[in-house]
């Protein structure tokens, strides 16, 4: 079995990640492993690598060939090389190839990072009274009065937690 990156050498390394029931698998030879990094655990990420391997052919999919961002020059064989784009138009030049593989490597397509409590907790509490106005609307389309006036109820609590919640 050949190594994945410079596919001439035999695999002596072998890694193994398994990702939402996904199995990837890459193969390399030592001299691969070393320059990815690999004996080094903290230098090595394995998504950056199989963003090296595939991502080129995954782009070339939704992308006409031979196509280069217009700010920076870059292509689909600069991305391969590197594993990385030029600027940040690259992500608009490249997108339709894009999306398909960060589905792929992610579980979507929007960042969900990590945020403060209190800061989850007041976008929950916005989320919530944004669906309660739009219930009520409804409602009040509707003629539905007494679910409109609970409604009602319910958007000024909401309010009053919401106001209370703030410093």
């Amino acid at each position: 079995m050949n190594c994945d990156v410079c596919k001439q050498k035999p695999a002596s390394v072998f890694l193994t990640q398994i990702v939402d029931g996904k199995m990837q698998k890459v193969n390399l030879c030592e001299s691969c492993s070393k320059e990815k990094g690999v004996t080094d655990p903290t230098g090595f990420a394995l998504a950056d690598l199989l963003l090296g391997l595939g991502a080129s052919e995954e782009m070339e999919r939704g992308n006409a060939p031979g196509t280069k961002c217009p700010t920076c020059g870059f292509s689909q064989a600069d991305f391969k090389k590197t594993g990385r784009f030029g600027c940040s138009q690259c992500y608009d030049t490249f997108a339709d190839g894009l999306e398909n593989m960060m589905k792929g490597m992610h579980k979507g397509t929007v960042h969900k990072g990590k945020a403060p409590a209190r800061l989850l907790k007041a976008m929950q509490m916005d989320e919530e009274l944004k669906k309660l106005q739009r219930d009520l609307s409804k409602a009040v389309a509707e003629e539905e009065y007494e679910t409109a006036a609970e409604l009602r109820d319910k958007i000024k609590h909401l309010e009053t937690e919401t106001a209370a919640a703030k410093p």
